[in-house]
């Protein structure tokens, strides 16, 4: 089974959808799970309600829109699982979008969703994390070591410095709402890792990539697990993590995984 867990509301569609499409076209068949199984609606801020003057910069575009209603419409959407619902064992690949609205934290502080990455990551299928996505593999217990599933691999996240200047932007008339928790999630994420310099921060300047324009993404692979920094690296994350699922499975319609894809290769570029 290839889950995406959602929180309750209030996570990134671009995250969300990118991924989830490149699957779903390739023939995959993709299963949702939420804190109480209901169906999880994206931050609506991002899809409806806009910024004023800062929506051309800040709400989501028109491609990954287009493909986070056509995710809403898919009967798996309709009817997810409950995480207390769902059997770890039975993954063959896990994904976790990001999203710093209040409602996202649903998911990040779940004990069961934080078992199920743990699983997945000890199992080593193909798993995929952005942004404040990462937070919950940074919270995933090992527990055969009592530490975070990232201690002793590479990462990447939302950085500081992307998290901070959009809360500056929006301070004023938003508060906290770029600022999910006090400490950002670059530092939180850090403090999981084995050393901070398995941190990759990426280029200084991000650049939203494109369907044409993959390079312009940053994503950092570390054997099956695959991360990615905010929306705009999403369209090269989905058609990697796309690759991970197909080589680790053999394809849509294969019977079972066939183990994680790849060796730990670091940034991925």
């Amino acid at each position: 089974m290839i889950l995406f867990l959602l929180p309750e509301a209030d996570y990134d569609p671009t995250e969300a959808a990118l991924p989830w499409a490149a699957l779903h076209d390739a023939g995959f068949d993709v299963r949702f799970a939420t804190p109480d199984g209901r169906p999880a609606h994206a931050d609506r801020r991002l899809t409806e309600q806009g910024f004023s003057w800062l929506s051309p910069w800040l709400m989501t575009r028109g491609g990954p829109l287009a493909a986070y209603r056509r995710m809403t419409r898919d009967p798996r959407f309709g009817a997810p699982l409950s995480y207390g619902d769902v059997d770890p064992a039975t993954l063959t690949a896990l994904f976790v979008p990001g999203g710093h609205a209040p409602r996202v934290r649903s998911l990040l502080e779940s004990r069961p969703a934080q078992r199920i990455a743990a699983e997945a990551m000890a199992r080593a299928v193909p798993v995929g994390a952005v942004c404040h996505g990462v937070l919950l593999l940074a919270r995933a217990v090992d527990p055969g070591t009592g530490r975070s599933v990232l201690h002793g691999r590479r990462t990447t996240a939302l950085t500081s410095r992307m998290e901070l200047t959009a809360w500056q932007l929006t301070r004023l008339r938003l508060g906290s709402y770029y600022r999910t928790y006090p400490t950002t999630v670059q530092r939180e994420v850090t403090a999981a890792l084995a050393d901070p310099a398995d941190f990759a921060p990426g280029p200084v300047l991000p650049l939203r990539d494109g369907p044409r324009r993959l390079r312009r993404g940053f994503t950092v692979r570390d054997g099956a697990y695959l991360s990615a920094r905010w929306p705009g690296d999403c369209h090269r994350l989905a058609q990697q993590y796309l690759a991970l699922v197909t080589a680790a499975t053999g394809g849509p319609g294969a019977a079972g995984a066939a183990g994680a894809a790849g060796q730990n290769d670091g940034r991925s570029r």
